[in-house]
């Protein structure tokens, strides 16, 4: 498991990568009361803002980590937004199958993302 600055968790599985947000981030938004998903098949590049997300305190948007394509959404979370607050580390948003290969190393590791997030 890797994680952005932007409280996102990255989690590889084959040749794609799963896209969620974390606890803290999910925390901070409050009672998420909506989800805007990307269209599968769309090619992004790294920090498109490709998902909007309402909660009852603001709106925010992530960001896609790595350029490359989106593979799959989570439609549930369309249906069931406030599945991002009951477990946001298994509601994930979408895969992306990424252009280059490697591209997870530069992101931080548990450890890391504990020390920013304090």
């Amino acid at each position: 498991m890797k994680y952005t600055d932007d409280h996102e968790w990255l989690r590889a599985e084959g040749d794609e990568i799963i896209v969620g947000i974390t606890k803290h981030a999910s925390e901070q938004l409050g009672d998420v009361v909506f989800i805007e998903l990307p269209e599968e098949g769309r090619e992004v590049e790294a920090g498109e803002e490709i998902v909007v997300i309402e909660s009852v305190k603001a709106a925010s948007d992530i960001t896609a980590p790595v350029a490359g394509v989106i593979t799959s959404v989570n439609r549930d979370l369309a249906d069931n937004p406030g599945n991002v607050n009951e477990d946001p580390m298994v509601a994930w948003f979408f895969r992306i199958k990424p252009t280059e290969d490697g591209v997870l190393d530069g992101f931080m590791d548990e450890a890391a993302y504990n020390d920013l997030v304090g």
